[in-house]
């Protein structure tokens, strides 16, 4: 009994994430179907990152107006994945920490925060 009952809360743990590519798949075909060849690649992924997620709402709604930036920014959260993603990003590319916070628009005292957390764990770590 108490294998069905873990098992049932794994799976909605799982669940508790928003399927974003079926989302932005509806909105660009219902409300923005020109859009539909610049998602077109991000799209064909069968998983979506965060950074993914932030890319296509930027290509959909694009970026209005400073303000709006820097809420959107303060409201940004990031998942495990999504973090090492950013550091193999960081460690590819020979970027220290404040290009790679301006590259995404982050403060070097997360980056640096990440990079103590998840200093062994990145590196090719994560899903492709």
């Amino acid at each position: 009994m108490k294998k069905n009952l873990t098992t049932k809360t794994k799976e909605k743990m799982q669940r508790a994430t928003p399927n974003y590519k079926k989302i932005y798949i509806d909105l660009i075909n219902k409300n923005h179907p020109h859009k539909k060849e610049e998602c077109k690649n991000i799209l064909q992924k069968s998983d979506l990152s965060m950074l993914d997620v932030i890319n296509l709402n930027n290509i959909i709604f694009g970026i209005k107006d400073k303000e709006t930036l820097i809420f959107n920014q303060m409201h940004r959260s990031y998942d495990e994945n999504t973090i090492i993603e950013i550091l193999d990003y960081q460690q590819k590319n020979n970027l220290n920490n404040t290009q790679l916070a301006n590259h995404f628009k982050l403060s070097r005292n997360t980056v640096t925060k990440w990079k103590k957390h998840f200093a062994n764990r990145h590196l090719h770590s994560f899903k492709t």
